[in-house]
């Protein structure tokens, strides 16, 4: 498979970027860095620089179409950089049109409420998310990680980095699977 995974230039949280894509890379899939600005990404472990990644594509010069899954990790900056991107936005939304797996952790669901796109869907993410995704519309739920399949694909979320085990091999099963379907 080849996972998108969407980040900011800057502010998302090391950990729940690194650990999925080593997940993917494990199983012997392609993660792929996608980013609204060539060049590097600048990751964050909380509010301290961590490691700097070089991007691959660019939002809005790639699509849905090249990747079977997509991966939104989280950190409070990364998400409200990619929210005001409406490149990103918009690749993000396409995901959901063409019915393919998308897995979101922590802040991360702040990019899928401006894509319009958690209506009528049960999340669980950081806790201070709640009243945001509840007044877009979706269910909130504080679980370790949940798949939703109420919409037009599947959804997995998780709430924080102590979550990251159980992500990484729900959001591969789920991708697997819709993958072979």
């Amino acid at each position: 498979m080849r996972i998108a995974f969407l980040t900011a230039p800057e502010g998302v949280e090391q950990v729940e970027l690194t650990e999925p894509w080593q997940a993917a890379v494990d199983a012997g899939h392609e993660p792929v860095l996608v980013s609204t600005k060539p060049g590097k990404i600048q990751a964050f472990n909380h509010l301290d620089k961590a490691d700097t990644f070089p991007v691959q594509e660019v939002a809005g010069e790639t699509s849905a179409d090249s990747f079977d899954g997509l991966v939104l990790p989280g950190g409070v900056a990364n998400p409200d950089f990619l929210r005001m991107d409406d490149k990103a936005v918009a690749f993000v939304r396409d995901f959901f049109a063409q019915g393919r797996p998308v897995a979101a952790i922590c802040h991360a669901s702040w990019t899928l409420i401006e894509a319009d796109v958690v209506r009528d869907r049960v999340l669980t993410s950081w806790p201070s998310l709640r009243t945001d995704l509840r007044n877009a519309g979706a269910t909130w739920i504080d679980e370790q990680v949940k798949v939703c399949d109420h919409g037009s694909n599947k959804l997995v979320t998780s709430r924080k980095p102590d979550d990251l085990k159980a992500f990484c091999e729900t959001y591969l099963e789920v991708f697997e699977a819709e993958t072979a379907a």
